[in-house]
């Protein structure tokens, strides 16, 4: 009996009607496993995961596999995006065992849930050098039976191996004798942004832009700062970096010129041909990254990325409850990327003749195609977005003769870290653009994700269809955090900062790690894995002690209070070998540091929206703003109504009456 078709989790719905008996991952799966004396099969994907279906339909809908795994295994399947927790954990050993990693992740541990053998994508016979998928279940689970002690002794290998991984950090700590513990002394956040910049330099594409070959991953952190580096120093070079990059990923195919959006990466250097899914963190994070650039160089292809990516998320991903979805597959109909490219013919049956040829030349669609004989739209680099009103008639067209088409499958579960990074963006873009659709949306996933993802006062990770499951992970909390701040700034209402104070304390109380400093990925409360978590080094996402680290300085702002000062420093202390050697692995963390030493707090009292619009007109990226609604805070008490206050490490300028006044004291805050 398959024992998924109840999970809040679209991935593991997906396998409910699979001959596997698949349990979720939980007590029911580990006490099966102990009291039959069977190992676990663990496999981990995420809906939107190309492979993972491949995998699914080659080996797990198949009636001899499902067997065998009975015969031999307890059959687990987690999400990894609803248990990023779990993720960590057997991705660090999948690494460790192998080398390198992926999805679907593949793990086989003992009853207790250690790893003893692990891979990614297994083949249904042997090929490529790869083992069929049969052959290794059936070998490892003789050598459980048979071998028992050599496989205990290799789980016991590759736990301590994730316990390095995992806490990399204080491992590295440990080996630097006499390290001091006083982080805003001994580290400078401008060196290592230069560090981190001048490292990127040589894997630099000066072409199409990008760090390194390919396959090409966005990676917004790094090219905000190359912005940051080069306002601050006038480097070129940096500015190239950062705006070739952009200009690249907005020209390229892993963009989409029809219906907004960016693709998960590219395939290739030139940014063209993506993995065609689509996830709401790379919109949340990208839009972000080019509204920055848009302030900073006022290019209008910028400010139109913005726009249409936030566009067709509220569009696209939208819940009828006011959250917003996972993501969108890379497959329709079984086939990537069929609902999203075009032949010249295509583009002929749907257009009015005398909007084809100036389409086709607009988006590069040609007879031969540029991909597997269709045409991937593109743009040339640097070339403007904004369309005239032809081909703004034209893609009309074609996104309804798109839409026709059979779609990729949409992930309809909500998670509180990716609704809590794409309010915050929505929020700072309605403070910078003024739009009043972008405030509304962003307010209402906020109140959202502070009502219904609690339950009996527990931040929980995943909401679908009025279901709340899993216990919220500290990114979770960070994210939170972050998203109040923004919607403070762009509201100016007292509750959402005293919301980020309240959701601040949650992650100090629950995840803080008061013996070595930082913060766990799971909760005092979650279930004992085999190894607790604490995640320092960047992936896809920032990792969770950089958010929470940045999340904490500007929450701790609005309020001007100390209260998590201490954590923020220990958490940076237990960081510093890390930053020391490999500070570009850490980009997000080095990114919140100037706010340790130089924090910025810009407050505005009284009815000024002239001073207010000043401050919001500039990207100020070490900067919080507290107007409107007053409280209790310092930043508010005593100061006379109708000036700008702007503050620095601690110390305040006269007030800024007059716009002039603050764009002065404004200016001296970009050096």
């Amino acid at each position: 009996m398959n024992h998924l078709a109840d999970e809040t989790s679209p991935y593991l719905r997906q396998h409910a009607d699979n001959p596997v008996e698949w349990f979720p991952w939980g007590d029911e799966a580990l006490q099966r496993a102990q009291a039959e004396d069977k190992p676990i099969f663990l496999s981990i994907g995420y809906a939107s995961c190309h492979w993972c279906h491949v995998m699914a339909h080659e080996s797990f809908e198949d009636d001899a596999t499902a067997a065998d795994l009975a015969r031999w295994f307890i059959s687990v399947k987690v999400d990894r995006e609803e248990r990023p927790d779990l993720d960590s954990l057997y991705m660090a050993a999948t690494q460790a065992f192998t080398g390198s990693g992926g999805w679907p992740m593949s793990v086989f541990c003992t009853p207790d849930g250690r790893p003893f053998y692990a891979g990614t994508y297994f083949p249904p016979e042997d090929r490529h050098g790869m083992p069929a998928f049969r052959r290794v279940v059936e070998a490892l689970g003789t050598a459980w039976n048979e071998e028992r002690d050599r496989v205990v002794a290799q789980a016991d290998t590759l736990v301590d191996a994730v316990r390095r991984e995992t806490r990399l950090a204080e491992s590295m700590a440990a080996s630097e004798v006499g390290a001091p513990l006083t982080p805003e002394k001994t580290i400078d956040p401008y060196a290592l942004i230069d560090e981190v910049v001048r490292g990127l330099a040589p894997g630099f594409d000066p072409q199409w832009g990008g760090f390194g070959p390919a396959p090409k991953f966005p990676r917004p952190s790094l090219v905000e700062l190359c912005l940051r580096h080069y306002r601050r120093t006038g480097s070129e070079r940096s500015r190239q970096m950062a705006l070739t990059t952009l200009d690249g990923m907005a020209a390229g195919g892993m963009y989409d010129h029809l219906v907004g959006g960016f693709c998960r990466y590219a395939t290739d250097v030139r940014w063209l041909v993506p993995h065609f899914e689509k996830m709401l963190t790379d919109q949340a994070l990208l839009a972000r990254a080019y509204l920055h650039a848009w302030q900073e160089t006022g290019l209008d292809n910028y400010l139109t990325v913005v726009n249409e990516t936030l566009d067709f998320v509220l569009r696209d991903l939208s819940t009828p409850q006011g959250a917003l979805y996972s993501s969108f597959d890379a497959d329709a109909g079984g086939i990537e990327g069929s609902h999203a490219t075009f032949t010249l013919s295509e583009l002929e049956d749907a257009l009015p003749t005398h909007l084809v040829q100036p389409t086709a030349d607009w988006y590069g669609i040609t007879a031969a195609g540029n991909w597997e004989g269709r045409s991937i739209l593109s743009r040339p680099v640097g070339a403007p977005l904004q369309r005239p009103p032809e081909i703004e008639e034209a893609r009309l067209l074609l996104a309804a003769v798109r839409a026709d088409r059979v779609q990729p499958a949409r992930d309809e579960k909500v998670l509180t870290e990716w609704n809590a990074m794409a309010a915050a963006t929505l929020a700072e873009a309605a403070t910078v653009t003024g739009s009043a659709h972008y405030a509304r949306r962003a307010e209402e996933i906020g109140e959202f994700l502070m009502s219904d993802m609690y339950d009996k006062g527990r931040l929980m990770r995943s909401w679908q269809a009025g279901r709340t499951r899993h216990l919220a992970v500290a990114a979770d909390h960070g994210w939170l955090i972050e998203a109040c701040v923004r919607l403070s700034e762009l509201t100016g209402k007292r509750v959402w900062r005293e919301r980020a104070h309240r959701v601040g304390q949650e992650l100090l109380d629950r995840f803080w790690d008061d013996e070595a400093g930082g913060f766990f990925t799971t909760g005092d409360d979650a279930e004992a894995l085999i190894v607790r978590p604490k995640e320092y080094l960047d992936g896809a996402l920032p990792a969770t002690n950089s958010i929470a680290v940045d999340a904490l300085l500007r929450a701790s702002a609005l309020d001007d209070d100390e209260w998590a000062r201490k954590a923020v420093d220990r958490t940076v202390s237990a960081a510093q070998a890390l930053l020391t050697r490999h500070p570009g692995a850490l980009a997000d963390l080095v990114a919140a540091l100037p706010l340790l030493g130089g924090r910025q707090e810009i407050v505005i009292t009284g009815d000024r929206p002239d001073l207010l619009a000043e401050v919001r007109r500039q990207w100020l990226p070490d900067a919080v703003v507290a107007w409107g609604e007053t409280d209790s805070s310092p930043l508010f008490a005593g100061r006379p109504e109708g000036s700008a206050f702007v503050c620095r490490s601690f110390a305040c300028n006269a007030p800024a009456s007059t716009v002039a006044a603050l764009v002065a004291q404004l200016e001296e805050l970009h050096v």
